[in-house]
């Protein structure tokens, strides 16, 4: 049997074509992942591609590895030793890896998170206000994924604040060279920079890389796509997939002017459109197919199913934000006993996170499990970013950042005051802080007490940077760990249980090293720097508990569940009141289509009349977007006086009697 023998005849054709560039349009549910998959496999099985020369670029681990472990399969009497199936970041990583001279990056350069971000920006600004420092951090980004820079940014400035925002720019630039450090937009910025000011670099890599292909294209910004077209070079050997109708992430520099820019880039740009959808049924691809008709399109096309007609779509009204949280869960337990579905298959999807709490509680009271997207990552917890800044150090003595948390945990009696001190001696030098230990300066300036400690702790970090490429990633964790008594320091600091809740994240984090370095074959530095690009452990994801989902809708792209509650579904909320006054309504109605997409089986909107708003309670008016849907979208009829009466719990138990 042919490989692609199992694709339909669209997805067949995207798998096969090699004749230029590709832009397969694919509409939700329609096979993406299923297509690039395949392609890969085509090319590597029976093109004769090396596995090494074919990149496949998505935008999150979780994709990235669910697209490797397809291939892999695939795949499987065939090696595919080299195959790159990465995401965007990480690939930005790989070439700076490779060429950090080229940046003026020492190899061991760290890359900050967002939070060491912010507290650059802190310092600049000199300020605590959490709101001012976002807006600050978040001008900055999309000037990187602009591919503008400072200079660029404060020419272009048009007024006194975008004037102080490119100065807070310039600054902050500054100190990330000096840390020898980057930042996240700064993987893509600085390898799209260098291909395009570097000839030898730009023909390494597209020798290197003969087919390129990228997942959800339309969320790309300037520099995803410059670096693209850098890499791809006249041969223009790539295959974009992406769908303009989930268009979603503008508010952060995603472009979908990029599906334009491609047509007027290559005229020769062939396209394919994957409209068969095999996740939902047909009322819900025919609400979708309405809602989505009344934004302009560059491509026209259509979804359908074979997946039968299907419930009609159904609105709920209800009187405030706790009446809608009590009436979406007895909803979803009612149906839940009468399908008897696991808890797994429902979703709340919402705009914003700030609406998830009166759902939280109403599912607590029910005993319903749950699970919220967006919590905090593995590697977000204290007690892990305490252990990275060691490995942060250990790669990179120039890490300020990291120095800091590192020699004050545990507590070695270095003092803010003694910090304070070396901080003026590498500013006056123009040095690291770990490098003015070091000097006459610090020497003369600090009192011999107070600089021992600081003197002691650096060696120490000297010393294990000389064996970071002799011994296994794994053992010299366990064994910074037992040095520096990180396990006595957390239960000194919290009661037994909660230290040994975070001693056992250690534990786990410690063996995840040791695990990926031996699967991966990589040393401490190199898995210092992955570390950044992670947000959960590998194969956590794939463990999903049996519980309902709740999601913001931008969390959800890519998701997919059996029945849907999609609520707030008003005016100013969705569409977002910001948006409407910003002019991105298109992209909030998009948003909205992400949503009704999700759901496979069943989908269910409901709205507020009143709402809390601070403290007082607001009229509310359904979505726009409820319209939009078309007619065959059931509104609520009136409950009989019996009906009325009931309460929602009155009818659960009453429910669950009947059912035994």
């Amino acid at each position: 049997m042919s490989l692609l023998a199992a694709l339909n005849p669209p997805q067949r054709e995207a798998a096969k074509y090699l004749d230029g560039p590709l832009l397969v349009l694919a509409g939700a549910g329609s096979g993406k992942t299923r297509v690039i998959t395949h392609k890969i496999a085509y090319l590597i099985g029976e093109c004769g591609y090396k596995p090494g020369s074919i990149a496949a670029i998505t935008f999150t681990n979780k994709a990235a590895r669910e697209m490797q472990e397809r291939a892999s399969k695939l795949t499987q009497n065939v090696n595919t030793k080299g195959l790159i199936v990465t995401t965007f970041h990480s690939m930005g990583l790989r070439m700076l890896r490779e060429d950090a001279k080229f940046a003026e990056l020492k190899p061991a350069f760290s890359i900050l998170d967002s939070a060491d971000a912010a507290g650059i920006v802190s310092d600049i600004l000199k300020t605590t206000d959490k709101q001012e420092i976002r807006r600050a951090v978040g001008r900055i980004s999309l000037w990187k994924n602009a591919l503008q820079s400072p200079a660029a940014a404060l020419a272009a400035a048009e007024d006194d604040n975008a004037r102080v925002y490119a100065k807070i720019y310039d600054r902050y630039d500054a100190t990330l060279r000096a840390y020898q450090a980057v930042d996240f937009d700064d993987l893509i910025r600085l390898p799209a920079e260098l291909l395009d000011t570097h000839l030898e670099l730009r023909e390494k890599w597209q020798n290197r890389l003969r087919h390129i292909l990228v997942d959800e294209y339309q969320d790309t910004n300037v520099a995803q796509y410059r670096l693209l077209q850098k890499l791809t070079g006249v041969r223009a050997a790539f295959t974009a997939v992406g769908d303009d109708d989930q268009a979603i992430y503008g508010w952060r520099g995603a472009s979908a002017d990029n599906l334009r820019q491609l047509n007027e880039d290559y005229p020769h740009l062939h396209v394919i459109k994957l409209e068969q959808n095999y996740r939902s049924t047909i009322r819900i691809l025919k609400a979708a197919n309405a809602l989505i008709a009344n934004n302009p399109k560059l491509f026209e096309k259509r979804l359908w199913s074979e997946l039968g007609v299907g419930d009609a779509i159904q609105v709920m009204p209800t009187r405030d934000d706790e009446h809608e949280a009590e009436s979406v869960v007895m909803r979803l337990l009612s149906h839940k006993f009468q399908h008897r579905t696991e808890w797994r298959d429902y979703a709340i999807l919402y705009r914003g996170n700030y609406q998830a709490r009166v759902f939280e509680q109403a599912l607590r009271n029910e005993k319903v499990p749950y699970q919220l997207s967006g919590g905090q990552s593995f590697f977000d917890r204290a007690e892990i970013k305490d252990v990275i800044s060691y490995l942060r150090l250990i790669a990179n003595s120039d890490d300020d950042p990291a120095f800091i948390r590192a020699v004050t945990t545990p507590k070695r009696g270095i003092g803010a005051a003694t910090l304070e001190k070396l901080g003026q001696v590498a500013a006056t030098l123009h040095v690291s802080l770990f490098e003015a230990v070091f000097s006459a300066a610090a020497a003369s300036q600090i009192g011999e007490r107070q600089l021992a400690p600081l003197t002691e702790f650096c060696q120490f970090i000297n010393r294990f940077e000389e064996r970071i490429v002799r011994e296994p990633a794994g053992e010299l964790l366990n064994d910074l760990l037992k040095i520096i008594d990180y396990e006595i320091y957390l239960f000194d600091q919290d009661d037994q249980r909660a230290a040994q809740g975070k001693w056992n994240n250690v534990l786990e984090f410690a063996a995840w090293i040791a695990k990926k370095g031996e699967e991966d074959e990589k040393d401490l530095l190199q898995l210092t720097q992955t570390i950044a690009l992670i947000t959960l452990l590998e194969g956590r994801e794939e463990q999903e508990p049996d519980a309902v989902r709740l999601s913001t809708l931008h969390a959800a792209k890519g998701l997919e569940f059996g029945h849907v509650f999609l609520v707030g579904v008003e005016e100013n909320i969705l569409p977002h009141r910001d948006a409407v006054d910003e002019g991105r309504l298109e992209e909030e109605r998009r948003l909205m289509y992400v949503g009704v997409t999700r759901a496979k089986k069943s989908l269910t909107l409901s709205y507020c009349s009143r709402r809390k708003r601070a403290r007082e309670s607001v009229a509310c008016d359904p979505s726009r977007f409820i319209d939009e849907l078309g007619d065959d979208v059931r509104q609520p009829e009136k409950p009989t006086t019996a009906e009325a009466k009931a309460s929602g719990s009155d009818r659960l138990a009453a429910l669950k009697a009947m059912l035994g």
